[in-house]
């Protein structure tokens, strides 16, 4: 019972992420900014980008519940998860709102650096339920691949 409440904590926590960054998401992708931008051809279409994420914050609370589990070091793996709720939330604004696609790579990356922390350094304790969190990370690489692409070409 107690490993399911763990689960549902990280849903609820992952998904007000996803809610607070998708504020700043939804006009900013039909902004006539946004529209105009060159973007890169591998751009997934708009539908994916919910879906994706809805996939990766379950599969992201799951991996999280197992290292809040097995993980000796809580206060590091809090801080880590933390950080990267933040990042996660605050590229939107950034991106979308104040249009700092600079500012955004400089986010995107780190994000992406502290979802491979998360995979990596805790490979060997995780094992196969590190698989929870190579959808994020591999999206992650799309994503920062999409920001730098509008970097270069803007």
């Amino acid at each position: 019972m107690m490993r399911l409440f763990i689960v549902v904590v990280f849903i609820v926590v992952n998904f007000l992420a996803l809610a607070i960054g998708g504020a700043y998401t939804s006009d900013g992708i039909s902004s006539d900014w946004y529209q105009e931008l060159n973007k890169a051809p591998w751009t997934p279409p708009g539908w994916m980008f919910g879906v994706a994420w809805t996939t990766i914050m379950i599969f992201f609370s799951f991996y999280m519940a197992n290292l809040y589990r097995f993980g000796k070091s809580r206060i590091l793996i809090f801080g880590l998860f933390l950080l990267q709720w933040v990042l996660n939330v605050v590229w939107n604004p950034i991106f979308f709102y104040f249009r700092n696609v600079e500012f955004g790579l400089v986010v995107i990356l780190c994000l992406t650096g502290i979802v491979g922390v998360f995979l990596f350094k805790y490979y060997n304790l995780l094992k196969l339920r590190s698989l929870f969190i190579v959808p994020y990370f591999l999206w992650l690489i799309i994503a920062s691949s999409l920001n730098y692409y509008i970097y270069l070409y803007n």
